[in-house]
Order: C-alpha cells, then structure tokens, then sequence
C-alpha cells in the first residue's frame, strides 16, 4: 500500500498538538512522515527530527523552503499533504500558501485569525479542488458518532434544548499574574486572534452542538469574562444560542473553572428523550428516555451505527481516548485524498472551520455592543 507523504509544520520539542498528530496518523498506517518544518530554531528543528527517527533530507529550515523544495518533486515523491500545528496567526498565511501550492491541509483550530481570512481559504479551496480539515478533535470519538447518528435518526425525538460546557483551569495560575498574563502568547491578540477562551475551546464546543445536532446556530448572546481591567483576552465565557425561535441552548465555557481539566459535557434534549456524553469519559453515552431506566451505551456493541463501528478499533470494553479520535479524523482524511468516498461528518472541513471563526467574531460583536443577540 502507497501511503500519503505527510509533511509537518509545527508541533515540535514537548508540544501536546505534536505528538498527537504524529501518532494519530500512523494509527491506520495510511500516512508517512516524511519531513516538515519543527522548530524556527534550525538546530532544535533538526534535533528534533533525528529524535523521532526521520531523515533529514526534508526537514527544511523554514516553511517557504519547504514550499520551494517540495515543488521541485516530482508528483509521485513529493508531500500529498502537510498539517499545520503552529500558534494561531500563522494558519492563515500558512494554509493559504500550501493551498495555492496544491497541498491538502490538515490545520490546527482556529482555522484562522478573522472570518474574512477563513472566507479566503474557502474560495482558493474551491479553485485548487484539495481536501482541507480542521482538526476539531473531539468529533472523532465512536461515540460521538453514535451520539450524532441516533439525534439525525430521532431517537430522542425533535430537538427542544442543547446544553454544553467546557471547562478548564490551566489559565488560573496565569491570569493572576501580571507579568505571566502579560507574555502569555494565548492572551495576546496580535499571535491568538480577538479572543483566547471562545478562540481555544468555545470554538470546540460551538462546532460540537453542529456536528452532533446536523443544525446551524442562526443567532447568539454573549457575556465574556476578562477578569483583570489588563487583560484584552476573554478568558471565560456563557452564550445563549438559537438554532431557531422554538430550539435554543447555551455554551458555556470557561479557562479559569479552578481545579477543572478537560471537561466537555454535552446534553441534547429531545420531545422524547436525552442525550448526554462527557469527554473525560468519552466511552459512555448516557440515554434518557420517558418512563425508561436510564441506559448506557458503549463501543464496539452492534446496536452502534455504522459510522461508530467504523471507528472504533478495540472490542466492548477496551477504552479509546483522545489519540484514537484524532486518528479517526486522520482516517477521515485520507479517505478523501484517497478518493474512497468518505461520508459526512468523518473529518471536519474547512467551511466548518469557517463556521467556527464567524462564531468567535459574532460572539466578540455580541459582548463588546453591551451583550446583545447578533445573527450568525
């Protein structure tokens, strides 16, 4: 089997985001790491890449000469795609460059900085005809899937409330501090975008509610959190939201919920029952039905939906965590470079990516005009 020649661009040293884009596009052996750009620090960079075992021949010394080099390859050697794991301000000029160069792209969320530059990268996708993903990395668990499969075939019946929080608490040692909070890059507008909370993980959620309920927000209310008159950076938030005047919900995110980790949970009411699942125990879906006992549903069973099974590697009992999801949007990816017809919702695209961006502006527009409904 050929495998995709995968580039990288970012990730390298102790970065999170790095070892979990390395290991989860090896998980189905669809992709080879063949070179990329780590570190801005040429020595670091190429230290980096002896460490994991590549060959130095296309570790390149900055991302235009990866450009310029890998163009210079024939279609059978050179990179099919590159990931974009770098701070946020540099997605856009990156993911543009790529694509105008033929790249498919796999991309760090936020997309972008701005909605006009996301807008951007949709139209050149359009053009160039290559597959782009926004790694959105919660929506690759096979119970999410499930969670998705059994609201679209209304098995809670309509949808009358969604309800989902993120919560964390990494930013509460820095926030309290003036010169950490001042030289954190997440809480500077020119490297993170407009926003840090909406921006990191209020976006996750926003392209949760979507993905899991197949429905479009149409308008929101915001009320952010900065917590220091210093501080630009919104850093907790809560945000009303309408699918519709008869179906609406909140988002409910927060950096600073002391003594929180990763904790995404997520309820979806329906006229005839309910849907929770939460990411710290991302195996379980809980299942409220009237006049029912309360059910819990895990991987692997066959009364899971295709789209489920698809993706979940072990037998009943064995947890998958947050590698084998990424692994699945991988997956998802390489169906599409592959052209072996992925289904909807198997990896994230960029007009999801797009989604998320305008999200954050109109969420931003809604605080900053005195906490107002805007329309998405």
């Amino acid at each position: 089997m050929n495998k995709i020649r995968l580039g990288i661009v970012g990730g390298g040293g102790d970065s999170l985001i790095g070892v979990l884009h390395r290991i989860a596009s090896q998980m189905f052996d669809s992709y080879e790491i063949v070179g990329g750009v780590f570190n801005p620090n040429w020595e670091e960079n190429i230290g980096f890449a002896k460490e994991i075992g590549l060959k130095t021949d296309r570790v390149y010394k900055n991302f235009d000469a990866l450009i310029e080099e890998e163009n210079k390859k024939s279609k059978d050697e050179r990179m099919q795609a590159v990931s974009v794991l770098t701070p946020n301000f540099l997605h856009f000029p990156m993911a543009k460059k790529l694509l105008e160069n033929n790249f498919n792209v796999i991309c760090e969320k936020p997309l972008t900085t701005t909605y006009a530059e996301a807008q951007e990268l949709e139209k050149i996708q359009k053009e160039k005809k290559v597959v782009f993903a926004v790694t959105y990395t919660y929506t690759g668990y096979p119970m999410v899937r499930q969670m998705r499969q059994m609201i679209i075939d209304r098995e809670i019946g309509e949808i009358q409330k969604v309800d989902i929080q993120y919560y964390q608490g990494w930013i509460n040692p820095v926030i309290h501090d003036k010169e950490k909070r001042s030289t954190t890059w997440r809480l500077q507008p020119e490297k993170s975008g407009i926003s840090c909370c909406m921006g990191d993980i209020g976006t996750h959620a926003f392209n949760m509610l979507e993905y899991v309920t197949g429905m479009k927000v149409s308008s929101l209310l915001s009320d952010l959190n900065f917590v220091y008159d210093d501080n630009p950076m919104d850093v907790d938030g809560t945000i009303l939201i309408r699918f519709s005047d008869k179906i609406k919900g909140v988002i409910r995110t927060s950096q600073i919920a002391t003594g929180e980790e990763n904790n995404i949970t997520v309820a979806i009411y329906g006229s005839k029952g309910a849907i929770k699942w939460q990411q710290e125990n991302p195996n379980f879906i809980t299942l409220l039905l009237e006049n029912e006992p309360k059910k819990i549903l895990t991987p692997g069973h066959l009364y899971n939906s295709k789209n489920s099974l698809d993706v979940t590697k072990l037998p009943p009992g064995h947890p998958e965590g947050i590698f084998d999801s990424m692994g699945n949007i991988y997956k998802g990816v390489a169906k599409a470079i592959l052209n072996k017809n992925p289904i909807a919702g198997e990896y994230p695209t960029l007009e999801e990516g797009a989604r998320g961006m305008l999200f954050i502006e109109k969420v931003v527009e809604s605080h900053s005009s005195g906490n107002t409904w805007v329309s998405l």
